[in-house]
């Protein structure tokens, strides 16, 4: 059985082939049109996944959409109805709607899709699935077979915030609060009246928030309450997006209490870092009341903590650090990313009752280069290279990084969802406070205040960080002990937080050896991992990642086992041979056998 998930004309579209329940390519548009949070028909998704897999559409055997039309367009016509005339807005695709208005549609442009980019005529049943549904569907990949889940996002077709049960292959929601009682949506509508990009910049203001005092924390909780029935309230007299969303989402009274908003580019203020510590603060709160309460009810320790909410990761170490809560998981796509993948799981194991036989170990489920591909790209580029075999690479690049230089590391499959997990990333040492600084300002071009994330092999994570449990997602940001944080400035948030990433052999051996060889070189087993972009997507093809090395100023560039330096250094014990890049000459690459008997990668 295979099932192919497939959204399009909202935020984050893109596919996902899922195969008796075992994810084959998950694989969102916006790596391969370029363009962040793309709405944009998944086409060169689905041309790169239908050939590397060898398929055509006959070989699917269903199509699932992570949305139900249906409750859309009854909840469109109710505030249509009930907000007339003001509710006209709903016609038009204006800021501050999550969606466009053809996703009402949703079915017939992805038949049109199919027809234009596959040649299809003929489709398989085409199935809707509810939006919170396809996010609670991460339960069925899960470490659990039992557990609490919880799902948060901006809205879906019938609620903003609902409650699941899962066990083995039955998960029903128990509790559910409306589109418009929207803890997603407030998060949201305050960063952009911060300034930023809503429906993608929330994270900034998490960072913010580290900076910023307490005293309008008193203020926020008059915004959202927490009820009675376990849930929480939204004061709607300080916001007027109850149709759909107002061209103004901020009340008069917001205004007043909270001030004015921030033109994009202005300088951050005083009392824009304290608005950003009162939501995230209140957020927190919300959470924890809502974790609490169900947990109590439904009697379990274990919590799947899905939707564009469950990417706070302050408040999801909270959730482990003061709540019953034993063991807390959050997949790498929670947000509208993983929305095909959750549909396709949906109907493998809840529609049809196909056994769970996956559990969702690693982000790597995109696509991969070989060797020749990377030889291409620097022989186009003029880029001179030395390939050799993993052991000899990751001492090079170990050595790099204990002397403070920065590598783009470019390996195997591509990761699914918002970070970089090892295999599309930026690394660098965090033992100096001068890195943080140096990467944000002259290789990511971006706001001063933004924090790094920290990997660390699993055996070693409790060494440094609060932490009881692994989190090879980077969803969660404990407290770093506090005499390990001398150790690692550049990877310490103001806070005495760090968002860590912890990372298994198993799971990625390159990767780990890389860690690990570090830690022996320096005694600090961490490297700082920042996603391989620089104001644009994740980087997705050799190309990609040798234009951003380019034009950015990091200073070692690998591709699989491709090596190019911008420095002249010593001759190397494998090759005798210099690496340079200032020659304008590519030496071919020689492929030596790497240490698993292959050759290349």
């Amino acid at each position: 059985m295979r099932v192919l998930g497939i959204v399009s004309e909202t935020h984050d579209s893109g596919i996902a082939l899922v195969r008796d329940g075992v994810p084959e390519l998950v694989l969102e548009e916006e790596r391969f049109d370029r363009i962040k949070h793309t709405k944009a028909f998944p086409a060169r998704s689905l041309t790169v996944a239908f050939r590397e897999l060898g398929l055509t559409l006959t070989d699917v055997d269903a199509i699932a959409l992570p949305w139900n039309t249906s409750l859309l367009r009854r909840q469109a016509l109710y505030a249509l109805m009930r907000r007339f005339p003001r509710s006209l807005n709903l016609m038009h695709a204006r800021a501050h709607q999550p969606q466009r208005n053809q996703i009402l549609l949703l079915p017939h442009y992805i038949r049109r899709g199919l027809r234009r980019e596959l040649n299809a005529h003929r489709f398989p049943p085409i199935v809707e699935v509810g939006h919170h549904d396809s996010h609670a569907a991460a339960f069925f990949v899960s470490p659990f077979d039992r557990a609490l889940v919880l799902v948060m996002d901006g809205y879906g077709d019938d609620a903003s915030t609902s409650v699941y049960v899962g066990q083995d292959t039955r998960l029903e929601r128990v509790w559910k609060t409306g589109i418009f009682n929207s803890l997603g949506l407030v998060y949201t509508f305050v960063t952009e009246h911060l300034g930023f990009e809503g429906f993608g910049d929330e994270g900034k203001v998490m960072a913010l928030a580290a900076y910023g005092s307490e005293h309008l924390v008193p203020m926020f909780r008059d915004v959202i309450k927490p009820s009675s029935d376990g849930g929480y309230a939204i004061d709607m007299s300080y916001f007027s997006y109850d149709a759909y969303g107002q061209i103004r989402p901020m009340r008069e009274k917001f205004l007043r209490i909270f001030g004015p908003p921030r033109r994009r580019g202005d300088q951050l203020s005083q009392r824009h870092k304290d608005l950003a510590r009162a939501l995230q603060v209140v957020t927190e709160e919300i959470i924890l009341h809502l974790v609490r309460s169900f947990v109590t009810k439904y009697e379990t320790r274990q919590l799947v903590l899905v939707g564009g909410v469950a990417l706070n990761c302050v408040a999801n170490a909270r959730i482990l650090a003061e709540t019953d809560i034993e063991r807390l998981w959050v997949p790498p796509c929670a947000s509208d990313t993983g929305a095909p993948l959750g549909a396709a799981l949906w109907h493998t194991h809840r529609t049809l009752g196909l056994p769970r036989v996956h559990v969702l170990r690693h982000a790597y489920y995109g696509t991969a280069y070989d060797a020749k591909a990377v030889e291409r790209a620097l022989a186009a580029a003029g880029l001179a290279a030395e390939a050799m075999p993993n052991a000899a690479l990751v001492g090079r690049v170990a050595r790099d990084l204990a002397e403070g230089r920065i590598v783009g590391w470019f390996q195997g499959r591509f990761e699914m969802g918002p970070r970089a997990l090892g295999n599309r990333s930026i690394l660098a040492d965090p033992r100096t406070p001068e890195m943080r600084e140096r990467i944000n300002r002259l290789i990511k071009k971006r706001e001063e205040f933004r924090p790094f994330a920290p990997a660390v092999p699993l055996e070693r994570a409790r060494e440094f960080f609060e932490i009881s449990q692994p989190d090879p997602f980077m969803t969660l940001a404990p407290p770093v002990h506090p005499d390990k944080r001398e150790l690692l400035p550049a990877a310490v948030h103001v806070d005495g937080t760090g968002r860590i990433q912890t990372v298994e052999q198993e799971d990625n051996p390159l990767y780990h050896a890389l860690l690990t060889e570090f830690g022996r070189i320096t005694g600090v087993p961490i490297l700082i991992n920042t996603s391989f972009n620089e104001q644009e997507p994740i980087v997705t093809t050799p190309e990609e990642a040798i234009a951003c090395f380019k034009r950015t100023e990091m200073d070692v560039l690998v591709l699989g086992n491709a090596y190019v330096s911008r420095h002249q250094r010593a001759a190397s014990p494998l090759s005798g041979d210099d690496v340079s890049r200032s020659s304008g000459k590519v030496r071919a690459l020689r492929r030596p056998q790497t240490d698993d008997g292959t050759v290349g990668r």
